[in-house]
């Protein structure tokens, strides 16, 4: 699946060299990530994440959620299929020095969706996560889709299913600097419009994966950095300026994404952007 706000790339953004992937992915582990632990957080507990708890998590990215659901209990799968120092990062979490004998416990890390179906109820997945936003990206809808339809098999008979999209623009101060890069990427060249989120997103990828909406919930995310270099690097590691810089450059964008974040940027040099993400918990058939 390819992540979103966390999207490690675009179609069309051009080359990038393997150095600046794995540069960007520790960028996003060590940044970016940690600003949807309240997500990760209240999605848990509301649905009771324990010992008890097979947990499939979609785009698990470099493993924060998966961290924090192991700290619960839970035995877990991760799949992460667009970002292969994503990956390596969350194998670096999980399994440490311990990795062949954790693996074979209670976490598994793979880059593709298991074809091996369930045998039965109790080696079925109780709960499936999709942790990455939807609402800034045209057409995403539709790939969260193909991934929900294809994972449902794999779930317990009305598992639940959490799904996650940007709130309102007006919500969302990270939206204003966004807009840069629909400014600035070339979409008449083919690449990935930005747009904003939709109140019914969620509920249409979930119905349309053939999944039943069954509750929903927000959570204030607000993005914290540093100084604004580490705000550029956290944002850059989403991939959501790649159509940008391949329509201009890199320093240019640089250069504006900089110059946007500076109405967000305090007295004592860090940077805060309130966001709310909101969450839906739909259920498998």
């Amino acid at each position: 699946m390819t992540p979103v706000l966390v999207r490690q790339h675009l179609p069309h953004a051009g080359p990038t060299s393997r150095a600046d992937l794995g540069a960007r992915a520790r960028d996003w582990s060590e940044i970016q990530e940690r600003m949807l632990v309240p997500l990760y957080e209240a999605v848990h507990e509301r649905l009771d994440v324990g010992p008890g708890t097979r947990l499939l998590s979609l785009g698990c990215g470099s493993g924060l959620a998966l961290v924090m659901a192991a700290s619960r209990g839970a035995v877990l799968t991760g799949v992460e299929s667009s970002s292969p120092a994503r990956l390596a990062l969350a194998r670096e979490r999980l399994l440490g020095e311990n990795r062949e004998a954790r693996a074979r416990a209670d976490v598994r890390l793979t880059d593709r969706l298991p074809t091996d179906r369930p045998a039965g109820p109790a080696s079925a997945y109780t709960v499936v996560t999709a942790f990455e936003p939807i609402g800034q990206v045209a057409g995403e809808t539709e790939e969260l889709t193909e991934v929900l339809a294809a994972a449902t098999p794999l779930a317990r008979r009305g598992a639940p299913v959490v799904l996650v999209g940007w709130g309102p623009p007006e919500r969302c101060a990270t939206t204003a600097v966004l807009r840069v890069a629909a400014k600035l990427a070339d979409q008449d060249r083919g690449t990935v419009r930005l747009r904003p989120a939709l109140r019914d997103d969620l509920e249409d990828a979930a119905r349309r994966a053939g999944l039943r909406p069954d509750g929903s919930g927000r959570v204030a995310c607000p993005f914290g950095y540093a100084d604004l270099d580490s705000a550029l690097k956290g944002l850059l590691s989403t991939g959501l300026f790649d159509a940008a810089v391949a329509a201009t450059d890199q320093a240019q964008v640089d250069k504006e994404v900089t110059e946007a974040l500076h109405p967000y940027r305090r007295s004592d040099g860090t940077v805060w952007m309130p966001n709310v993400f909101r969450y839906l918990i739909a259920r498998t058939p």
